[in-house]
Order: C-alpha cells, then structure tokens, then sequence
C-alpha cells in the first residue's frame, strides 16, 4: 500500500508555553520511532500547505477566523483560554495542520496515495464553532471532511475520534452535517466534561469510565462503531488519532497499550476497504508520553502502510 506522511516544520515551532505537555517534542518522537520501526523510509513524506481561510470559514464561520488571525502575536505569547495559547508560530501552525487534512483528503481521494497520516501540531478535535480550548485553533478533522463533501462530490464521510478526551468541538462543527456520522471514544467523566447523545446514522458516543482497559475498549468498539460505520457505509474515513488513552500518558486515566491502537487501526482500515476504496485520512491529536506516543502513533502507521 501506499501510506503519505503529511508534517511541517511549522508545527515545531508552536508553543503553548515551555514544559507545556503539548509541546514540540511530540513530532520528532514520532518520527524517530516510525524510522526506529524501519517506516518512515517507507512512506512518501509531504509538507502540509496552508490552509485557505475559505476552507476554515466552511467549518468555523468568518468571524472566528478572523478572531484567531487578528489575535496572533508578532512576538510573544497570547492566551485564548485557561488551557491555550498562541506564539508568533501558531497560527501558521494550525493553517499547516488544517491544510495536512485537506491535501491528504484530496491525494487519497484522487488515488495518488491509499491513505495518510498527518503529523501535525497543535491538534484540533476541541476546538468549536467560535472557541479555541484544549491546545486547538480550527477543527483540522472537520475542515478536512467538509472539504471533502463540498468540493471532491464524497456523499458520506465518517469521522472517529479515539482521543482519551472527547472530541467536543468536531461534534459541535458536524453536529447538523447529515452527510457526515461522527463517532467518539473517551474517559468520561473528564475534560471537556460535556458531549451530546447518539443519533442513529449521525453521533456515537461512548464514554469509557477511567480505568478502562483492552477487553473493555474493544467490546465497546466493536459494540457501538462498528455497526454504525457498516450501516452509513462512508466513501471516507476520517480519524482523529489520539493516543493518550495509553496507561502511560500522564493526563488521563486509561489502560490502553500499544496493541490496543494496532487493533483498533485494523477495525477501522477494515471498515474503509468494505465501503471507501480503503480511503483513510488520519491526524494526529492527543498523546503526552512521548514514548508511549511514538509507539503507539508508529503502531497506527504501521498498519495503515500495510
């Protein structure tokens, strides 16, 4: 198979303070494992282009956009919430993120490559219609899959989301879109705290209680996904990667360990070769143990590279 890694040097340089656990090492501890595993060699390795403010206005609306343009510093630092800031970096950062989803989304769907993986920072998957928190500036997940629908004619898309933390504001920017059916694992309760009931066709939601290990994840996939992504029969899968359930992440309270992430990437893989031509887009979120990331991230790869 042919696997695409979608990543700039961009998204090193945002910060949201120093020692903050979403930092810059995330990326190279990515990349050291995936050449540790004898990967990355494998796969074709793109820049992530920025993302046009048009594609972010689809998803977020103009006058947020404008807000988090207008709100990045010159030098410096500036705080968006108790969680979230920007340096003279982010910005350009989160439009490299945001447009990883779209040229990934657009290079598989015209079969240049089977699927991708975006290596990107900072992550997206908490960030609303017009509020940034948890680390996030756009809905990279969410820009991508609308970019999809609007402009290369996909019917269906299907975005899941297995971050320990619930992907609020993918939820809040799809949560009218019937063309997309969105699902998402996490510890609950947690951070955010809040998340909307499933609907059938359109939302799945699965709060997991802290403490949640392999057996029980699993069942709960293969309980509640599965069914629901066979139904919708997607022409795309859109993953939010998260990898901080893993028992070694500092910020969360799940027992997950690196097999856990190679067997939920072959679920889903699986899924996608039924109904999608095997069309995957994955982006990084979450994942504070660096070692554990690397792993668990090069474990994913692995698998979507076959």
């Amino acid at each position: 198979m042919s696997t695409a890694l979608y990543t700039h040097e961009d998204c090193v340089l945002h910060e949201i303070s120093p020692g903050h656990p979403e930092q810059p090492a995330r990326i190279q501890a990515v990349v050291d494992q995936l050449k540790a595993d004898s990967v990355y060699q494998e796969l074709a390795v793109n820049e992530a282009p920025l993302a046009d403010l048009d594609h972010l206005v689809r998803a977020h609306g103009a006058r947020y956009v404008d807000h988090i343009v207008s709100s990045s510093p010159q030098k410096g630092s500036v705080r968006l919430d108790a969680d979230t800031a920007m340096n003279q970096h982010s910005l350009n950062a989160s439009r490299r993120a945001a447009g990883a989803g779209v040229a990934a989304v657009k290079a598989v769907t015209e079969r240049e490559y089977d699927n991708a993986f975006c290596l990107v920072r900072p992550p997206g998957h908490h960030a609303e219609r017009e509020q940034a928190m948890g680390f996030c500036f756009f809905g990279s997940v969410a820009v991508a899959a609308f970019y999809a629908l609007d402009e290369l004619g996909m019917e269906r898309v299907a975005i899941v989301d297995f971050d320990v933390h619930h992907g609020n504001g993918t939820e809040d920017l799809v949560a009218d879109e019937k063309r997309i059916l969105f699902c998402s694992s996490f510890q609950h309760p947690f951070y955010p705290g809040y998340f909307r009931e499933s609907i059938p066709g359109q939302r799945v939601n699965v709060p997991l209680p802290a403490g949640t290990g392999s057996a029980a994840f699993r069942e709960a996939i293969t309980a509640r996904w599965k069914p629901e992504l066979e139904d919708f029969k997607p022409d795309l899968l859109i993953i939010s990667a998260g990898f901080d359930a893993h028992a070694d992440d500092p910020l969360a309270q799940m027992e997950l360990t690196d097999d856990d992430f190679d067997w939920i990437t072959r679920e889903l893989t699986d899924v996608a070769a039924k109904s999608a031509e095997g069309r995957v887009v994955s982006m990084l979120e979450g994942g504070y143990s660096l070692p554990a990331l690397g792993r668990s991230a090069s474990a994913h790869v692995q698998v979507l590279a076959g």
